[in-house]
């Protein structure tokens, strides 16, 4: 495994706009944003700067194969909960890439002590399903035709959800 895992920083906005172009338009509808504009990745970059994302790479040769951030809002009634964006090159998947960020990012949120981590996906995105699953995660929610594609054409969204306060004192009902 050749890649390196590092924080993302202002100067990778450039190598992360060209990451995005490369995903699957599929890839990017749980996102909520599309990556692909230059306004997104520096709203994302401003975000950093004020410490709501946490966000990594995964660089291989120079290049970007993968990201994960941990995105939350502080001055929400959901302060204590944490939702993770993980984004895998379709060249990259079924190497280990995925859970070597994932886990790496998961390693952040105890950091920052938070206490649900929620992840959104489309059903069909199996690996990714599996994935999230294997560290603990489950399906929480699916939201019928939640995102629409540039074609029109709507998918379902899976929210899967991990408690982790509850998974580290198993005791507390």
């Amino acid at each position: 495994m050749s890649h390196h895992i590092r924080r993302f920083a202002p100067s990778d906005r450039d190598a992360m706009l060209a990451f995005a172009q490369g995903l699957p338009e599929h890839d990017l509808l749980f996102l909520g944003r599309d990556l692909k504009h230059p306004r997104v990745v520096e709203a994302w970059i401003a975000s950093i700067d004020e410490g709501w994302i946490d966000s990594l790479i995964a660089e291989d040769g120079g290049k970007f194969v993968g990201t994960a951030a941990l995105v939350r809002d502080p001055l929400s009634w959901s302060a204590h909960v944490g939702e993770i964006r993980l984004l895998v090159s379709p060249d990259k998947r079924g190497a280990g890439l995925g859970r070597d960020l994932l886990e790496a990012i998961y390693a952040v949120a105890m950091e920052r002590e938070i206490e649900k981590l929620i992840a959104q996906m489309t059903p069909d995105q199996i690996g990714s399903v599996m994935l999230f699953e294997s560290l603990g995660f489950r399906a929480e929610a699916l939201l019928k035709d939640h995102v629409r594609d540039r074609d029109g054409k709507t998918h379902d969204l899976a929210i899967l959800a991990h408690d982790v306060a509850r998974v580290a004192t198993p005791n507390r009902e």
